[in-house]
C-alpha cells in the first residue's frame, strides 16, 4: 500500500521510466546499454516506491500513552525551553527518518487539536542543532487529559523539501491516524512534560502508532 502523497510522483516517476527505456531501445544499437539503462530506471522507481510505503499499523489506542508519530531512530533526548507556545521548559525527544523509513506521520496521541502552524525555513542537515528552530518545519499542539498540551514537529532536512500536515485546529486527533508526511526525510521532535519518564532510550528505533515513548503516570 502507498500513501496518497505518493501517487502523482510515482504516477510520473514510471512514465518517465517507460519513456526513458523506449528511447534507450530506439536510439541505441548495444544490447547492454539498453539493459543498463533499464535497470538502473527500475532501480531508481523500486527506491522512490519505497519511501511512499504506507505498512497498515495495529495501533492500540490508549490515552495513558504517547506513541512514537514515525518511524526512525531516538537521536536525542534532552530538556530545552518551548518559546512557540508553551512557554517552558519541556523534554523533547527527537527522531531522524533515513531516506529507508515509513515518512507517515501519525498522531502520537488523541485530543483536540489546540494549535497548528506552519514556518518556512532554511535546510539543515536534520541533526543540526539549529534545525529544530531554523528549518522549515510544520507545529501542531494537542490538548490531552493525562499530559496537557503535547506538541510535536515536523522538521525538514537537507534532502526533505516538502512537509505535509493535516492538522486543523478544533478538529479532533485521533491517535495513530496521519497526521502529515515528510517526503524525503527527516525528524520529528515531542515535547514532552518535563517530568517525564521516558520509555525509549538514545539510538532505540521505534515504530509509528506502535512503539510507546511514555506512560502516564
Amino acid at each position: 500500500m502507498f500513501h496518497r502523497e505518493g501517487y502523482k510522483i510515482l504516477v510520473s516517476s514510471l512514465i518517465g521510466l517507460i519513456v526513458i527505456n523506449l528511447l534507450s531501445n530506439l536510439l541505441i544499437n548495444k544490447q547492454w546499454i539498453v539493459t543498463t539503462i533499464f535497470l538502473a530506471t527500475l532501480v531508481m522507481f523500486i527506491l522512490v516506491a519505497q519511501f511512499f510505503r504506507n505498512p497498515k499499523r495495529h495501533v492500540k489506542k490508549n490515552k495513558k500513552n504517547i506513541l512514537s508519530p514515525v518511524d526512525g531512530k531516538v537521536v536525542a533526548i534532552e530538556k530545552v525551553f518551548e518559546p512557540e507556545f508553551v512557554n517552558e521548559e519541556r523534554l523533547q525527544v527527537s527522531i531522524f527518518m533515513s531516506p529507508l523509513n515509513v515518512h507517515v506521520t501519525r498522531y502520537p496521541i488523541g485530543g483536540k487539536i489546540l494549535y497548528t502552524k506552519y514556518h518556512p525555513g532554511k535546510f539543515f542537515v536534520a541533526w543540526h542543532p539549529k534545525s529544530s528552530e531554523e528549518n522549515e518545519r510544520t507545529t501542531v499542539v494537542v490538548e490531552t487529559q493525562n499530559f496537557g498540551n503535547i506538541l510535536f514537529r515536523q522538521i525538514a532536512g537537507a534532502v526533505a523539501r516538502r512537509i505535509v500536515n493535516y492538522a486543523k485546529e478544533d478538529k479532533i486527533a485521533v491517535q495513530g491516524e496521519d497526521s502529515g508526511f515528510i517526503k524525503f526525510g527527516s525528524r520529528v521532535d515531542l515535547f514532552l512534560p518535563v517530568d517525564s519518564e521516558i520509555s525509549v532510550s538514545i539510538n532505540d528505533n521505534v515504530k509509528g502508532g506502535e512503539s510507546i515513548i511514555l506512560k502516564a503516570k
